[in-house]
């Protein structure tokens, strides 16, 4: 981008040479300028030549082309396209006859340069771009006069950036087309560093920055056991006795036979959608699944590239960058398998969605000419419905939702030479095609959809993506990747598969609930993988993986890879292989629909044992919550004790968190309780309900990332949103429920119900409590230990009753010794 900046200044300096030999070119820059502005100007033809360097080396490493056009020959320094001109050779299909001579007359000292090698080698590289075209016309399209003036000046030195790329993509590096995604993943770094830097000073994401900020690219072994467990187990439950399972190690088995599938016949009815394909890595491992079927299936391999990228695969995507690195990516697939491949001029089924909007009557003017029978209200509402494609992407529902008619209506335009002769049509004859080619592809539906939707919560949301989201999709609106959960099973045929790689939240949180509710209950859940928490590189949400049956089967059990056990991005792999392959090893577990609704709030607790307790009675049948106070301001009215009169009558104790602590304890903070201060929460709307003040209940520090720990909470005590608080209906605190909460049952089943950092009310009283086997020794037990924590915090300067050091008491025992120490402590 720096290199393409200063090379922008050179050309619209007043009497540059660019202005003198180009003009038609520069005038045609400076109304890009004035549309875009300057600086997405630069980033447009700066990712235009990085994304065509890049491809062109990887052709060069992978010898797809006569010569290197961005690589030397062996031995050799400069790019060979340009060692070969030296010696006379210039390849005559590629670079045009006008051009030869030139190219000639540089490298022979005959026409005046002050970089004639560099020049040339620009003729020679431009040639070449433009020469790729017909293979490859969403990367290579024929470049725009200004675009050439704007290419890189350097690009023969030690340190250009054709010898950077060349360093990094070396040939080795270059066998796997992978290598694509990573290289998009790199390019929108920093900009993806500025989009956060920029959502701490409270800046929402624009529908530019949409891409930076959400692509994210899937490592290879999640891609595997996504596309296996989808489209894999699409073909293994109609050819039972494929040997496609041998290959697929991350494919989970049905553990019963199943009966009501989507049928499928040929490997050529299959489609597989990724409706945010990025740089494609989704597709092109689905490419090599689905080569492996044909294959199978006896057909002639020549012919195989070309069908499943006619007929298989499609992605859509609102980044043109990655969009043209998908299809790059796909197109090297084909290429690798069929020698041949560029000469077929084979169009892929990737769509970038662009935004569409018409300008004042241009629309009604171009349907009156093309014959308004052809537009009927649906389609012509539709054709609305793309003016922030970049907004909402595949989100989008369009109006119009018969594909194939959309297509058919593409077709018969395109055939019309009425309107495709009429110049002043051809604006708005572009925009009706692209719009119903967008409506192709959102209107389809597919026998697999897959994909890394974007992550992004509704705080980070421009306002039209916030207020889109709210009204299309109200269950869902909390993020996007939830949305894009709902809208993926719209794109699915009934009984197709889907996968998923997402943030785990949603199997937890009661936020989330509806699209738990809307997957247990509507859908089959066949599989789900569940990272440790920092088992992502790239990421800091806990992430899960998980594909889904269109159609609902209550009592399939699916297969479920626990590894809360297993730090580290690197054992996330080699610890679901060993779970799928050996499900006694105790991380692998089966469940169903049936089991996760045993559960309030229907959480995906797949490992929980004893699920049928939750049919019992919870505690939400003998407890209540009274919400919790806020202050709005706590630097104004929160105090720790210390810091306030022993007599005054103003502050009163809070519960407000704290540290690990059972039974009593972490009364530090007092809060403002003066008539004015309760005015202000009370309009503020952070005022607890006054039949629960000056009330004994349970309570807990909500944030904790280990055990629990549950205490009373006194009569003289209100308190925050980070101390819950759970009362009986006669508001005395319930010593066997405070003990059962600090018990490592409570915490197994609070683990099952929500295993994140935040424990909540709900949380606390989804759980099951059979007070008949509960003795009646626990009552007394548990006011031991409600006294022996009393005494422990008095023990310390930072309690309000603290008056001395236990150790200068004559009369205090010495502690036990360490084992006895530690069965009081079970014991507690």
């Amino acid at each position: 981008m720096e290199q393409v900046a200063a090379k922008l200044a050179l050309v619209l300096a007043e009497h540059s040479a660019a202005r003198r030999e180009n003009a038609n070119a520069v005038k045609d820059l400076e109304e890009q300028i004035r549309k875009h502005g300057e600086d997405q100007v630069v980033e447009q033809v700066a990712y235009t030549w990085f994304n065509r360097f890049c491809a062109l080396r990887f052709m060069d490493a992978n010898r797809y082309a006569r010569m290197g056009v961005a690589s030397p020959a062996p031995g050799q320094l400069q790019p060979e396209i340009l060692a070969e001109a030296k010696m006379g050779h210039i390849d005559e299909e590629i670079v045009p006859k006008k051009n030869r001579q030139k190219i000639r007359d540089l490298l022979d000292g005959k026409a005046p340069s002050r970089d004639p090698q560099g020049e040339a080698y620009r003729l020679l590289l431009t040639a070449a771009c433009n020469y790729w075209q017909k293979a490859m016309p969403f990367l290579f399209e024929r470049i725009a006069d200004y675009t050439e003036l704007l290419m890189p000046d350097d690009l023969l030195s030690a340190n250009s950036i054709l010898t950077h790329t060349r360093e990094a993509m070396t040939e080795d590096i270059c066998k796997d087309v992978e290598a694509i995604g990573w290289l998009y993943q790199f390019y929108i770094s920093e900009k993806k560093d500025e989009v956060f830097a920029g959502l701490k000073k409270n800046q929402k994401i624009t529908p530019e920055n949409i891409p930076a900020a959400t692509q994210l690219f899937t490592p290879h072994w999640i891609v595997r056991y996504l596309v296996e467990n989808s489209l894999g187990r699409l073909w293994m439950l109609n050819r039972p006795h494929s040997k496609l399972a041998e290959r697929m190690d991350y494919y989970i088995r049905p553990e019963q036979e199943e009966t009501d599938f989507l049928r499928v016949d040929t490997p050529e009815e299959i489609t597989v959608c990724d409706p945010a394909c990025g740089s494609g890595h989704m597709l092109t491992y689905a490419f090599d699944l689905l080569y492996a079927i044909y294959e199978e299936e006896g057909y002639d391999p020549a012919e195989i590239p070309e069908k499943i990228l006619t007929r298989n695969l499609y992605g859509m995507e609102i980044d043109k960058r990655a969009g043209q690195l998908a299809a790059f990516a796909l197109t090297m697939k084909a290429r690798g398998r069929q020698r041949r491949f560029f000469e077929r001029g084979v169009r892929l089924n990737i769509c970038v969605l662009e935004n569409i909007q018409f300008e004042g009557d241009k629309l009604n003017e171009y349907m009156e000419s093309a014959g308004p029978e052809l537009f009927t209200l649906p389609l012509q509402r539709a054709l609305h419905q793309f003016k922030e494609a970049n907004n909402f992407g595949s989100l989008i529902r369009p109006e119009f939702t018969d594909a194939m008619e959309a297509l058919r209506i593409r077709r018969t335009l395109k055939e019309n030479k009425k309107v495709a002769e009429d110049l002043l049509l051809q604006p708005t004859h572009d925009k009706i095609r692209q719009a119903l080619k967008q409506m192709a592809y959102l209107g389809r539906k597919y026998h697999v959809v897959i994909t890394n939707p974007p992550y992004m919560g509704s705080k980070n949301m421009n306002g039209g993506l916030a207020k889109g989201l709210k009204k299309d999709y109200p269950d869902v609106k909390s993020d996007l990747f939830s949305a894009f959960i709902v809208r993926n099973t719209e794109y699915a045929l009934p009984r197709g598969q889907l996968g998923f790689m997402s943030p785990f939240v949603w199997m937890f949180i009661s936020s989330y609930e509806k699209l738990r509710v809307f997957l247990v209950n509507n859908k089959t859940i066949t599989s789900l993988v569940q990272l440790e928490y920092s088992g992502f590189d790239g990421a800091t949400v806990p992430i899960c993986i998980f594909t889904v049956e269109n159609v609902h089967h209550p009592d399939f059990k699916g297969g479920y890879v626990r590894l809360s056990d297993f730090r580290g991005s690197e054992n996330q792999a080699p610890q679901t292989l060993k779970a799928i392959q050996n499900p006694d090893c105790g991380w692998f577990y089966r469940a169903s629909a049936v089991d996760f609704n045993k559960i309030p709030g229907s959480p995906i607790s797949y490992w929980v044992k004893g699920k049928h307790l939750f049919e019992e009675k919870t505690l939400g049948h003998s407890f209540i919550s009274g919400g919790r106070n806020k202050t709005h301001n706590n630097e104004k009215y929160m105090r720790f004790f210390w810091e306030i009169s022993h007599h005054s009558e103003r502050w009163v104790s809070y519960a407000n968190g704290g540290d690990f602590r059972k039974y009593a304890g972490n009364e530090l903070q007092f809060v403002d309780w003066s008539p004015e201060a309760i005015l202000f929460y009370d309009t503020q709307g952070g005022l607890i309900n006054s039949k629960f003040w000056n009330k004994e209940g349970i309570t807990w520090s909500k944030i904790t990332s280990a055990i629990n720990s549950f205490r009373i909470k006194p009569k003289y005590s209100q308190w925050s949103s980070g101390s819950p608080t759970i009362f009986t209906k006669n508001f005395i605190c319930d010593k066997k429920v405070l003990s059962f909460l600090n018990s490592p049952i409570s915490y197994y089943y609070l683990k099952a119900i929500n295993p994140t950092l935040n424990t909540t009310v709900n949380d606390v009283l989804a759980l099951p409590f059979l007070e008949k086997i509960v003795s009646p020794v626990i009552i007394k037990n548990t006011d031991i230990c409600i006294n022996m924590s009393k005494f422990d915090w008095d023990s310390y300067e930072t309690s309000w009753d603290f008056s001395t050091l236990p150790l200068l008491n004559p009369n205090v025992v010495a502690p036990p010794p360490p084992r006895l120490r530690t069965a009081a402590r079970n014991h507690l």
